[in-house]
C-alpha cells in the first residue's frame, strides 16, 4: 500500500449503506430500493491541518472524535435523504437536523452520565461507605447501560440492517488491510470483526472512565455531573490512543488480548452481511481509495488523474 499504508481507513455504516473515509475525501454508498447504488463523495479536512498540534497524542483523540461526529452524521443524513425521497417524504430541514444531533447528545449524557449517577444514589445505602466503591458501582451501571442499550435496539429490524451493513463495512476494510485484491468473494472470507471499530471504542470509554473517575472524591451530585462531563475529553483521548495502538499492534498477541472485549462487544452491533451488502462497502471504499490515489492493493491500481 506504499505511502497509504500508515493512514487508517475506515468508516461506519448508514441506512442501507457504508460510509468509508479516506485521507481526503469521504464517499456514501446506498442501495435504493430498485437496486441501484448512489455513491456520494465529497472532501474532508481536518482542523489538525492548520493547528498541527492537535495532533499530539490524547489531543487527536478529542479532535478525531467531534471530526468522525460531523462526518458521519451528514453521512447518516445523506442516507436518511435517499430514503426519504423514496418514500416521496420530504428531506430533513436544517432545523429538523439540528434537532436530532441535540436530542442524539442530550440523550447520550442522560443515558451514560446522568442515569449511573441517579443509580449509584439509589443504592448508595447498599455499598461500601467508600467514594472509590461507589465510583466502581456506577461505572458498573454504565458497561450494563450500553450492553442494555444495544442489545434493546438490535431487535429492530431496521436497526439489523445496520448491523449487517456494519459488518460489511468490517469485511471490505479487513480485506483492504490484508492487501487483497477487494471483491466481494475476498470479502466473505474477512471477519465482520475489526480492533478500531467504534463499538471497541465505546467500550473503552467505559472502562477507561471507571478508572479515571475512580480518582474522584466529589461528594455533591452536581460537582461529580459536572466533573464527569469535563473529564470526557481526557477519557476519550486516553480511549482513543488504546484503540490506535492495539489496531496498530494486532499481531501482538498482548495487544490482541487486550483487544478481546471491543471484539466480543461487536458480536452484538455486526451481522454477517450478503453480497449486495459488501457490493455497497466495496464501492465507498472504492470512491475514496481513487480520490487518495496512487494506492494499489491486491495488484489493482487505484489511479487519480489529478494527482
Amino acid at each position: 500500500m506504499n505511502k497509504q499504508s500508515d493512514f487508517c481507513y475506515g468508516g461506519q455504516a448508514v441506512i442501507e449503506g457504508v460510509m468509508m473515509r479516506g485521507r481526503n475525501y469521504l464517499a456514501v454508498a446506498v442501495r435504493k430500493s430498485n437496486g441501484e447504488i448512489v455513491v456520494k463523495k465529497e472532501p474532508v479536512g481536518s482542523i489538525t491541518k492548520k493547528l498541527p498540534f492537535l495532533k499530539w497524542p490524547f489531543l487527536r483523540g478529542v479532535v478525531a472524535l467531534c471530526e468522525s461526529f460531523t462526518v458521519g452524521l451528514r453521512a447518516l443524513l445523506f442516507s436518511a435523504d435517499q430514503f426519504l425521497e423514496e418514500e416521496e417524504e420530504s428531506k430533513l430541514s436544517p432545523w429538523e437536523s439540528f434537532l436530532m444531533i441535540g436530542s442524539a447528545l442530550v440523550m447520550t449524557v442522560l443515558l451514560f452520565i446522568v442515569l449511573p449517577l441517579l443509580g449509584r444514589m439509589l443504592f448508595k445505602k447498599f455499598l461500601p461507605d467508600d467514594l472509590f466503591w461507589g465510583n466502581l458501582f456506577e461505572s458498573l451501571l454504565r458497561f450494563v447501560i450500553l450492553i442494555a442499550y444495544i442489545g434493546s435496539v438490535s431487535f429492530l429490524k431496521d436497526i439489523r440492517r445496520v448491523f449487517s451493513y456494519h459488518g460489511a463495512e468490517h469485511k471490505v476494510i479487513n480485506t483492504f488491510e490484508a492487501k487483497k485484491e477487494i471483491t466481494v468473494a475476498n470479502a466473505s472470507g474477512y471477519t465482520t470483526f475489526h480492533p478500531r471499530c467504534g463499538t471497541s471504542f465505546l467500550l473503552y470509554v467505559v472502562v477507561v472512565s471507571a478508572i479515571v473517575f475512580s480518582f474522584l472524591r466529589y461528594d455533591s451530585i452536581l460537582m461529580r455531573l459536572i466533573s464527569r462531563i469535563v473529564l470526557l475529553p481526557v477519557v476519550t483521548g486516553i480511549s482513543y490512543e488504546i484503540i490506535k495502538f492495539t489496531g496498530k499492534h494486532r499481531d501482538f498477541f498482548l495487544w490482541r488480548w487486550l483487544a478481546l472485549p471491543g471484539v466480543w462487544l461487536q458480536r452484538m452491533t455486526t451481522r454477517e452481511p450478503d453480497e449486495s451488502q459488501l457490493e455497497v462497502a466495496i464501492n465507498a471504499l472504492e470512491a475514496v481509495l481513487e480520490e487518495d490515489a496512487p494506492v494499489i492493493v491486491g495488484g489493482k491500481a487505484y489511479v487519480n488523474s489529478e494527482v
